[in-house]
């Protein structure tokens, strides 16, 4: 397990193996790479950060995780893998669960009141964006893609 303090100075825990945290998941990311690019959404405040968002009542974490890409960037997602966990110590503490998936299509979409739209990023201008969200500069996220890297095989 990796512990760091995230940009806004609150503990986060990030392990790769399941069900470590006593918090139970109600967030969702997901992790997608086609054509030797990145998934991303553009967030109208926080800026390019990976789709993901929070469970609806009655949904699964994958199902949240296959509606939150598609809410967020038009993309069909196959292949839904549990990837990580991470908990936020904030006031309340929360839980995300991280996925990764395959591109399986992809449709023209408006975009809500929440993202401005989606862009498909290189390794490198996922790293060096100069307009990403805070999460997606902290050490988990260097953690997570340092990961991602090792099993390479399935991007």
């Amino acid at each position: 397990m990796l512990t760091f303090t995230d940009l806004h100075g609150l503990q986060v825990d990030l392990s790769f193996s399941r069900g470590e945290f006593e918090v139970e998941p109600k967030h969702v990311l997901v992790f997608l790479k086609h054509e030797n690019k990145w998934l991303c959404t553009i967030h109208k405040r926080r800026g390019v950060e990976v789709p993901g968002g929070k469970l609806e009542e009655g949904e699964t974490l994958e199902e949240a995780a296959i509606r939150e890409v598609f809410e967020e960037t038009g993309v069909h997602v196959k292949n839904l893998q549990w990837f990580a966990e991470y908990a936020v110590h904030d006031e309340v503490k929360f839980c995300k669960t991280v996925f990764t998936a395959q591109f399986a299509g992809q449709e023209h979409i408006e975009f809500d009141l929440e993202t401005s739209g989606m862009l498909w990023l290189t390794d490198e201008e996922f790293i060096h964006h100069p307009n990403l969200s805070f999460h997606m500069k902290d050490e988990g996220m260097r953690k997570m893609l340092e990961e991602l890297k090792h099993r390479d095989k399935q991007w």
